[in-house]
C-alpha cells in the first residue's frame, strides 16, 4: 500500500468507489481503503434513481449497470395463498417528462453495483486496498495521517470518510449525529434462493395475524435471488439462519419451508434517520452513510451518497490541481447537507406511508440555487436557472449531455441565455450574455 497520496478514501462502498472514479479521471492520486477482505456482500441498496443513472453515464459505467439490472416488477399482494391484487411501488414518469431519459429507478444489487464501480476504478488506474482497518486519524495544517490495525501509516493531503453509518472517522472527530428511530420494529433483510417462485412479481404478504409483520419477496434483477424483507415485533431476536428464514416464510406465506433452498446473505436492522452535525472537519470530509443514515424506504440513501461523491470530487480535483482556492471546499457541506436533510425527511415520510414514491424520489429536481457558488444574473430567469441540474435535452440535433460529459466546466449558449455548467451538471452561472462571466470563473477556478 502506498504511503503518500493526495486523497485517502476510507470505505469501498458505492460512495467511496464513485469518488475514487471521479478523482482518478481527473488525474488525482487517490487511494480507496476497505476494512473488509473484499467488497461488502448482499443486495442492500438495490434501487438506482434516474439522477444517479445520469451520474453513472458520466462516470463511464452506465452500460454495465443497465446490463446488470432491470426495472422493478409490479407488486402482487397475497391473502390466504391467493393473489388479491396488484400494487405499484413507484409512481412512474412519462419518458422525458423531467428532462431525463430515465423515468424510474433501475434495480441493481448493491454487490454487483460495487463490482462494476471497482472495475471502472481499476480501468482508470485506481486501486482498492482491502483488509485495512483504520484505528486512528490525525490532521495538521498540511495533511492527514491515518494509522491502520495492520501497523501501516499513510499520509494524504485530504481524507474522506465513506465508512458507513458507524463511521470510525466520524466518531474519532467527535462529530455528532442528530436523528430518530423511524420504526421501533426490527427488520430482516436477506438474499435467498426460491427456485419455484414466480419472478414476474414483487410478492407482498401483509401481516397475517397478531404480532406478525409483513413479508416481501422481490426478485433481484440480473440474479437468481429474491430479496426478502420481513418485519418483526419490537423485542424480537431475529434468527438469520436458513431454518429461521424458512420458519418465517412458512408461518406468514403459502410457501413451504423447503421452497427456500439457500440463504446467500442475511442481516437485520432497525430503521433510523440521522444527520451528521457537520460534513467537514478541516481536511477530512464525511460522505454517504457516514454523513446521513436513511430508512431504505424510497431508495434514497445510496443515491444521495453517490451524489455526495459527485459533488465533492470535482471540488477536490480543482483545489488539488491549483485551479481553485481552498475555500471552494467549503461549498461541499453548504450544498450537500441541506440536500441530505431534505432527503432524510422524505425517506422517513415514505417509510411511515406519509408520502409517495413519486417525482421527488427520482432526485432530478434537487438543486443548488441558494449556494454561494451560484450566480443568476438575469433579471427574469427562465425555466433553467443557476443552480439547477441541466436537463437531458437535444438542441439543434446535439444532445446536451454529450456536451457535458467529462470532468470539465462547459459553456452553453441557448435561446434563453448563457450558462456555465459545473462538472457535476449543475448550472453555476447564468446570464443574458457573457458579461460578468470571467469574474465568476476567477472566483471558482472554472
Amino acid at each position: 500500500m502506498r504511503t503518500h497520496m493526495d486523497v485517502l478514501i476510507v470505505g469501498a462502498g458505492p460512495t467511496g468507489l464513485a469518488l475514487g472514479i471521479d478523482l482518478a479521471r481527473r488525474g488525482v492520486d487517490a487511494l480507496v481503503v476497505e476494512r473488509g477482505a473484499g467488497l461488502a456482500p448482499g443486495s442492500r441498496g438495490k434501487g438506482l434513481q434516474p439522477r444517479t443513472l445520469e451520474i453513472y453515464e458520466d462516470l463511464g459505467v452506465l452500460d454495465e449497470i443497465l446490463a446488470a439490472g432491470g426495472p422493478y416488477p409490479v407488486g402482487m399482494i397475497w391473502q390466504d395463498g391467493r393473489q388479491a391484487g396488484e400494487h405499484r411501488m413507484f409512481d412512474p414518469a412519462e419518458d422525458g417528462e423531467e428532462g431525463s431519459r430515465f423515468s424510474g429507478p433501475w434495480m441493481v444489487t448493491q454487490w454487483r453495483n460495487q463490482e462494476i464501480l471497482r472495475a471502472r476504478l481499476e480501468e482508470l488506474g485506481g486501486t482498492v486496498a482491502f483488509g485495512r482497518e483504520l484505528v486512528r486519524i490525525e490532521q495538521d495544517a498540511d495533511g492527514v495521517t491515518a494509522r491502520f490495525a495492520s501497523g501501516e501509516t499513510v499520509r494524504a493531503r485530504y481524507a474522506v470518510a465513506a465508512d458507513g453509518g458507524r463511521s470510525t472517522i466520524r466518531r474519532a472527530l467527535g462529530i455528532g449525529m442528530t436523528g430518530e428511530t423511524v420504526d421501533p420494529d426490527p427488520f430482516l433483510v436477506a438474499d435467498v434462493r426460491i427456485p419455484g417462485l414466480d419472478r414476474d412479481w414483487w410478492h407482498i404478504f401483509p401481516p397475517s395475524g397478531e404480532g406478525a409483520g409483513f413479508v416481501a419477496l422481490c426478485p433481484l434483477a440480473g440474479t437468481e435471488d429474491f430479496q426478502l424483507v420481513a418485519q418483526f415485533p419490537e423485542a424480537t431476536d431475529i434468527d438469520l439462519s436458513l431454518d429461521g428464514i424458512r420458519t418465517v416464510l412458512a408461518e406468514r406465506t403459502h410457501l413451504r419451508p423447503e421452497a427456500v433452498t439457500e440463504v446467500r446473505w442475511a442481516s437485520n436492522f432497525r430503521p433510523r434517520a440521522a444527520l451528521a452535525d457537520r460534513f467537514r472537519d478541516g481536511r477530512i470530509f464525511l460522505a454517504g452513510d457516514a454523513a446521513h443514515v436513511h430508512s431504505p424506504a424510497g431508495g434514497q440513501g445510496l443515491n444521495t451518497s453517490v451524489q455526495d461523491a459527485y459533488n465533492l470530487g470535482w471540488k477536490l480535483g480543482a483545489v488539488l490541481g491549483g485551479r481553485a482556492p481552498e475555500t471552494l471546499l467549503d461549498s461541499y457541506e453548504e450544498e450537500r447537507r441541506p440536500v441530505a436533510e431534505h432527503v432524510l425527511g422524505l425517506s422517513t415520510a415514505i417509510h411511515r406511508a406519509e408520502a409517495k414514491r413519486g417525482a421527488t424520489t427520482r432526485q432530478l429536481g434537487l438543486n443548488y440555487r441558494h449556494s454561494s457558488l451560484t450566480e443568476e444574473t438575469r433579471p427574469a430567469p427562465g425555466a433553467l436557472r443557476a443552480g439547477d441540474r441541466v436537463p437531458d435535452l437535444t438542441v439543434n440535433d446535439v444532445r446536451l449531455f454529450d456536451r457535458l460529459k467529462g470532468p470539465e466546466w462547459t459553456l452553453l449558449k441557448l435561446e434563453e441565455g448563457v450558462f456555465l455548467v459545473r462538472p457535476d451538471g449543475h448550472v453555476g452561472w447564468a446570464g443574458e450574455s457573457t458579461q460578468g462571466l470571467e469574474s465568476y470563473r476567477a472566483r471558482v477556478g472554472a
